[in-house]
């Protein structure tokens, strides 16, 4: 009998050939925030490798949503290179996504081009930046600046948009009381502080129609102790559901607060220092050399580590779900199809192995070589995402460290 994981799925108004999700993990490939040669050999290397829809991640609604100058913003100089892109993903077989988001108050004057804004007026200490909050057009003109991305989505040959109300970003700096301390109509309340979402929502499924599909994002829970918790963000969840998006992709964690809740696993400092400039970062790599580890506390990895809090969401909601969180193997992959889910998203698997679903179509026990020692992630900050396995000359105290975090999460692994 023939896995789910390799049936159709129809969602929304196109059709998945099968159950596999490249999730908007951050590539940094757009240099100069342009849609690259190196976005474009990724992407449809993952599509040849037979995931059934591949995201491009974090798209900025605008240019005040950058957070890196490797991240796309929407602006009509992208349209045909995006459009080239899409072609790519298509011709090897797959639908193509794209994340649409606002870094909120994530982001620097320099990159952005204006004072960074969000939910409320503060300092963010993870930037470090001072932030302002928003009026009440400019949110109404946010939520319609979401709506006009989908457009130009569509545009560019994209089938599917993933909206980020998760990890810490705008939407999500709107849903957490850490960071919306509001006293008008988006602030209060959790209704009140869903009010940006149910705007944005709003305006994104008005413009995608019933010929685009879209996807949103959302924490179960933010990580942290003045955070959201599980049963708020349950209630996030089933006021998503009511405005008819057609799948729901469950993740955790606030960059700024607790960020290895989102991946699992420890930040490999000296990799993440390597890559910094040392005159723009000079301070920043001092800092992560000696508190470093305090600064980005390691969160325990293990395989499917949100699927305990997922399957309660599961319970709750009608729509269709998207797992993330830990999938390593094709045995991960049937865990959670048999758990009740629709759709799997992954990342980490994808970046050493791109053709990671086409050895899971031949190996029912196929389990990947990657062994998350997240050095991708560290070295994604300031450079092209790659695994340390495929970096030449890599100095060997960063080898050591890498080896270091494997043996940690898999220590019989060779």
């Amino acid at each position: 009998m023939e896995s789910k994981l390799f049936t159709e799925f129809q969602l929304g108004p196109i059709t998945l050939k099968n159950r596999t999700i490249r999730s908007a993990a951050f590539e940094n490939m757009a240099y100069g925030n342009k849609p690259s040669e190196d976005l474009y050999n990724y992407h449809t290397s993952v599509a040849k490798g037979g995931v059934a829809m591949t995201t491009v991640a974090y798209c900025s609604v605008n240019r005040s949503g950058v957070s890196f100058d490797g991240q796309l913003y929407i602006h009509d100089e992208i349209k045909e290179d995006l459009k080239r892109l899409t072609d790519g993903i298509h011709a090897n077989g797959a639908k193509a996504s794209i994340q649409l988001g606002h870094c909120g108050n994530m982001t620097h004057f320099y990159t952005c081009k204006c004072l960074p804004v969000g939910a409320s007026t503060g300092f963010n200490l993870y930037s470090p930046t001072l932030h302002r909050g928003l009026k009440k057009e400019e949110i109404k003109q946010l939520a319609k600046d979401f709506g006009h991305a989908v457009d130009f989505c569509r545009e560019c040959g994209f089938d599917c948009v993933e909206i980020h109300a998760g990890h810490g970003y705008l939407i999500s700096q709107f849903l957490s009381p850490y960071t919306n301390h509001r006293h008008d109509e988006y602030g209060g309340s959790l209704e009140n502080r869903m009010r940006f979402m149910e705007e944005v929502l709003d305006e994104v499924m008005r413009h995608a129609a019933n010929d685009m599909a879209v996807v949103v994002k959302t924490n179960m829970y933010d990580g942290f102790k003045a955070g959201l918790k599980v049963e708020d963000c349950l209630k996030v969840a089933q006021t998503i559901e009511r405005h008819g998006v057609h799948a729901l992709v469950l993740t955790a964690g606030f960059v700024s607060k607790a960020p290895f809740t989102v991946m699992g696993g420890a930040m490999p400092i000296k990799a993440l220092a390597h890559y910094m400039n040392p005159w723009t970062f000079g301070w920043l790599r001092l800092a992560l050399r000696c508190v470093g580890h305090i600064m980005i506390p390691t969160v325990p990895f293990k395989e499917l580590y949100f699927l305990d809090t997922a399957k309660q969401f599961r319970q709750a909601l009608k729509m269709p779900l998207i797992y993330v969180g830990g999938v390593m193997s094709r045995d991960n992959c049937e865990t959670v199809l048999n758990e009740g889910f629709e759709l799997i998203q992954m990342a980490h698997v994808l970046v050493k192995d791109p053709d990671f679903v086409n050895k899971m179509k031949a190996d029912e026990h196929y389990h990947s070589t990657c062994k998350r020692s997240n050095y991708c992630v560290a070295r994604m900050y300031t450079k092209e995402m790659k695994c340390h396995e495929c970096v030449e000359n890599l100095p060997k105290y960063l080898e050591k460290e890498a080896k270091h975090y494997e043996q940690m999460w898999y220590p019989n692994a060779k």
